[in-house]
């Protein structure tokens, strides 16, 4: 019998974590740089702090044509063969790689391309469309790090089952995108890759952790990404930069493979309904076994479509641009027939919070720091906040755990009864239910739009739909922050310490310009609904309620 070969085992890495982040830095442009014909002579060297334009500065005129369809028409426009698919790859490419943050995927993305040009029939529903993926969604060969300098050798073995199902579908992979020291942030800063800034004003946040995908979509550098949200994690970068960001009910999507896309819904329900027909449950037993399930709109004076408006949350009240935005919102949409708009009143949103952040560190953030103090990299400013200089970072007992999760199973059942009441409900004997209740409510995605660097730590307005695990949908709505008329309120009064620290934050002068972004949430497992009364509702709004100038 021939001797055993001894198991390889890989080095351990000796270089600083300075080296470490260079290599990584420099792994990034080695990939931007395989893209051709080549940008980055192109780029301005000093770029101004809104940089949308550049783009149509650089690219040609058929590669802004491409880039500017939406996701259904890229497929379309593949398929009939009005261009290739290579054509369509390059595209996203040579866009993707003017914002230059991102690590690109030219080679696999271009041979997957090549092969899909002349199949015949099409490969599936996503035929050779490009679709962008946050770091940690695994893809076989390349590395999963969450962010740390010292998990940056890790490896992924294969695909994550979520981009198993896409590249069934015939979806091609062109770009990983940034992510957070430790992911748990609202903004996206690590020190692999350093802070990934706003496209519409850079001394602003991407947002996090999904801020590198929201990043790129705006730019025009992918026209559908996957991302997570435990947190808010796709729902503020989308609200950040004026597009989409979904966060579906839990269990209905593998892996945490989130959708966020910039032009338009239906492109949510393309990546929706593409993974759970895979019927991804038989793989991973978790999921609810629940078909994807098309929901139509259609209001009447029977059956009225009623919106619950959630003006503030009782704990930190919205900069001026959002509560206007909200109220621009309604009246675009007030002449609809059959449409009723209420009041939501808050609930306990305080005490969701204290739930909700004893049940983000159960361990007191012991591995996370474990992680940082690895590699000896310095803590970012976010992950500082939260692992060291907050409360919320404590290590339960099992006791202690148990209790916290008594209390978000009390909390979602009182938060039924508060959604089964509201709007004016009233009981109805014979079916034994409260009738008339919101459909969905329309919240901020967060107190402001958008935040300065390092000052994202307010969550509530996204973190307690998570907590309830119910389907919330950020959305465009036109509306933009004008230093003219989004005055700084002179406020007598505040909620507690944390509305005054969040109401400090806000200067016209340096928010100017930035978009507003709202969010629509819909009752657990009513993801369908909520997409379609999005749908609905800016389909029949009137725009010029929406529009103004911000020049």
């Amino acid at each position: 019998m021939p001797p055993k070969k001894k198991a390889k085992t890989k080095p351990k890495r000796s270089s600083s974590w300075e080296d470490t982040a260079k290599e990584a830095q420099d792994h990034r442009d080695a990939t931007i740089a395989l893209v051709q014909p080549q940008v980055s002579g192109f780029i301005p060297s000093n770029l101004p702090k809104n940089t949308l334009k550049i783009p149509s500065q650089i690219l040609t005129d058929e590669e802004m044509r491409i880039t500017g369809l939406a996701p259904e028409d890229i497929v379309e426009a593949i398929t009939s063969g009005d261009v290739t698919a290579t054509q369509v790859t390059n595209a996203f490419l040579r866009r993707a790689a003017i914002a230059p943050e991102n690590e690109l995927l030219p080679q696999s993305a271009l041979a997957t391309a090549t092969l899909l040009n002349n199949l015949k029939p099409p490969k599936g529903p996503l035929h050779g469309l490009p679709i962008s993926v946050k770091e940690h969604i695994g893809i076989a060969g390349l590395r999963l790090h969450a962010g740390y300098i010292s998990l940056y050798d890790n490896i992924a073995k294969e695909d994550a089952l979520v981009l198993k199902i896409l590249r069934r579908g015939g979806a091609i992979f062109h770009a990983r995108t940034t992510e957070p020291q430790g992911m748990m942030q609202l903004e996206t800063h690590s020190n692999l890759y350093g802070v990934t800034t706003n496209a519409f004003n850079s001394g602003f946040s991407a947002g996090g952790s999904s801020g590198g995908e929201g990043a790129l979509i705006a730019c025009g550098g992918s026209c559908l990404g996957v991302g997570s949200d435990v947190g808010g994690s796709i729902r503020v970068p989308a609200a950040a930069k004026n597009i989409f960001g979904f966060k579906p009910s839990a269990f209905r999507i593998p892996t945490m493979g989130w959708s966020s896309t910039p032009r338009g819904l239906v492109g949510i329900s393309l990546f929706m309904k593409t993974v759970i027909d895979a019927e991804p449950w038989h793989l991973e037993p978790a999921l609810i076994p629940m078909a994807w399930r098309p929901a139509t709109i259609a209001p009447s004076s029977s059956n009225p479509l009623k919106l619950g408006i959630l003006w503030h949350d009782e704990v930190v009240l919205p900069h001026p641009p959002i509560t206007r935005a909200l109220a621009s919102f309604i009246e675009s949409i007030k002449h609809i027939p059959n449409v009723q708009v209420v009041d939501f009143e808050p609930y306990k949103h305080d005490e969701a919070w204290a739930i909700t952040s004893s049940l983000y560190f159960t361990d007191g953030g012991t591995f996370d720091r474990m992680m940082i103090d690895k590699s000896g990299e310095p803590y970012t400013p976010l992950a500082k906040w939260i692992l060291k200089d907050n409360n919320i970072t404590e290590d339960l007992t099992r006791e202690e755990l148990e209790y916290w999760l008594e209390e978000r199973e009390e909390y979602r059942l009182e938060y039924a009864d508060h959604w089964n009441k509201s709007g004016g409900a009233i009981w109805d004997d014979e079916m034994g239910k409260w009738a008339g209740g919101c459909d969905v409510v329309i919240s901020p995605v967060g107190p402001g739009a958008g935040t300065k660097h390092g000052t994202a730590r307010y969550w509530s307005y996204t973190s307690l739909w998570n907590l309830l695990d119910y389907p919330a949908l950020a959305f465009p709505n036109g509306c933009f922050v004008d230093k003219d008329v989004d005055l700084v309120e002179r406020r007598k009064k505040y909620f507690g310490g944390v509305d005054e620290e969040v109401a400090e934050l806000y200067n016209p002068e340096d928010f100017h310009g930035l978009p507003v972004g709202l969010q629509m949430i819909g009752r657990r497992f009513e993801d369908e609904k909520v997409i379609a009364i999005t749908k609905f509702l800016l389909n029949n709004r009137r725009e010029d309620e929406t529009k103004m100038d911000t020049s």
